[in-house]
């Protein structure tokens, strides 16, 4: 089996069907460990997800995740066990020694040209039976194969993420949101001393200009050492015309992605592995049914959260959340999965 794309849902596969007894080479272009904008908060059934695989990355424990604007907050704590606060080079590392451990292969090269028969796939000068695209958000696979969707929408609706890390002591054991004007900031401890900061919002927001409008967390850092560059990603939204096509099969952001806003996106990619190892002798349709149900609660809440989020109601968010706790928390639950 061959699987383009090195990131953490790309070597998730590759674990997957070695522990499936499958021979995997990995294509991907640049060394480990590779970084990412991410928001580095894994939900506790992403840190479960971890576990099952044999990965058990170090960071810091994260106990529920809180909603704030400049007036209120709302606080919900996990029910089915803590998630992790993980650098995403930390993530990488973990993920990448397990796949060594196992007997994966992996090949520094791009795959820009794909080659397909009935009976097997070429990509970057290897043969295989199956092809899975994990090449994240701006997959060269979702578009060799016929399977991408020109974005639709306003332009001035797309949405970017920004991240950067600050050297500080983690003041919390909680995701923060902190709902902005047009921006949310996502503060996530993943080390005693290191704290993310991501930003999501438009495009051309100015990560510094931007969190200064934030002053509860313009406080906390105050004074503190930024750890690194400001790192970028988007725009977020991705859309693919099927999962499947002949012997390739997308998995991840190279799927389809939605928002980073609920905070859930390996925690459905892990799923997403799981399933296209499982049903890679089932056809493709079979496939197409697992990658729907395990991404159906992710679209839907998601999907609802961001039309809100962009909408003249996005102040009324974190109030809302407030008044009606069950709800909130409902709906953290169900992310969190």
């Amino acid at each position: 089996m061959l699987v383009v794309g090195g990131g953490p849902v790309g070597l998730a596969v590759a674990i997957e069907a070695r522990l499936a007894g499958r021979e995997v080479v990995v294509v991907e272009p640049r060394t480990a460990p590779i970084d990412k904008a991410c928001g580095e908060g894994l939900m506790p059934g992403a840190l479960a997800g971890l576990h099952r695989l044999g990965v058990d990355p170090a960071g810091h424990a994260l106990t529920g995740i809180s909603y704030r604007d400049r007036r209120r907050h709302v606080d919900h704590l996990f029910v089915t066990g803590p998630g992790r606060g993980v650098r995403r080079t930390t993530l990488h590392e973990a993920l990448y020694a397990r796949s060594i451990d196992l007997g994966v292969e992996h090949v520094r090269a791009r795959a820009d040209r794909i080659s397909q028969s009935p009976d097997g796939v070429r990509a970057a000068g290897v043969a295989a039976r199956f092809l899975i695209g994990c090449d994240g958000l701006h997959s060269t696979i979702r578009r060799a194969a016929g399977l991408a969707v020109a974005p639709r929408g306003a332009r001035d609706r797309r949405r970017f993420g920004l991240r950067r890390h600050f050297r500080v002591a983690a003041w919390t054991d909680l995701v923060e949101v902190h709902w902005g004007a047009g921006v949310e900031a996502y503060v996530t401890p993943v080390a005693d001393d290191t704290v993310g900061v991501a930003l999501l919002g438009p495009a051309g927001v100015d990560y510094m200009d931007a969190l200064a409008t934030f002053p509860e967390i313009r406080a906390r850092l105050r004074g503190t050492e930024p750890l690194g560059p400001v790192r970028g990603a988007g725009p977020l939204q991705q859309r693919s015309r099927r999962r499947v096509a002949g012997r390739i099969r997308l998995v991840g952001d190279a799927s389809g992605y939605v928002d980073a806003l609920t905070g859930e996106g390996l925690s459905v990619g892990l799923a997403q592995a799981r399933a296209a190892v499982a049903t890679l002798d089932d056809g493709p349709e079979a496939y197409e049914r697992a990658w729907a149900r395990a991404t159906r609660d992710y679209r839907l809440l998601t999907s609802g959260l961001v039309r809100w989020a962009t909408s003249p109601g996005r102040a009324a968010i974190v109030p809302v959340a407030a008044r009606v706790p069950p709800l909130y928390g409902a709906i953290v639950e169900r992310l969190a999965r």
